[in-house]
């Protein structure tokens, strides 16, 4: 006979291991890469839950590099854009290093200094066709 699972139980926050900083759902997190060569994944969390024995899941909304899109980088892209997706996952949250800030693009512009965790957005990424809102923007 199985055991039950234990009800899974929604979370208002969740401190990062080793580093003491504190996310909600709606801010912007830096997930570790299976591979330790590649850069962290940019997400948004959507969500966190317990899910029993002190296992910390996060349901979140991933960002996408210009290379990890259709088409690639493009000469007028940002070195530090990201397009949010319609690609939603679940991940554990001992995958989170940090947390970051995606910026809209005239925010990014206004910044006295860009830290190595600030971000910016101009387009939504519909990860299952390609295409991205807007279809395009002034360069």
């Amino acid at each position: 006979m199985t055991r039950p699972r234990p009800p899974k139980r929604t979370l208002d926050s969740y401190t990062i291991k080793g580093i003491s900083k504190t996310i909600k759902p709606g801010d912007c997190v830096l997930m570790r890469a299976p591979d330790a060569r590649r850069q962290p994944y940019v997400a948004k969390v959507e969500g966190i839950e317990e899910a029993g024995r002190r296992r910390v899941r996060v349901r979140v909304r991933w960002y996408y590099r210009p290379e990890e899109s259709i088409g690639g980088r493009r000469r007028f892209h940002g070195a530090k854009e990201v397009f949010l997706s319609d690609h939603y996952d679940v991940q554990s949250a001992d995958t989170i290093e940090g947390k970051c800030v995606v910026h809209s693009f005239k925010d990014y512009t206004k910044l006295d200094a860009v830290g190595s965790e600030d971000f910016f957005c101009r387009f939504e990424y519909l990860s299952k066709t390609g295409t991205f809102i807007p279809d395009r923007i002034a360069v």
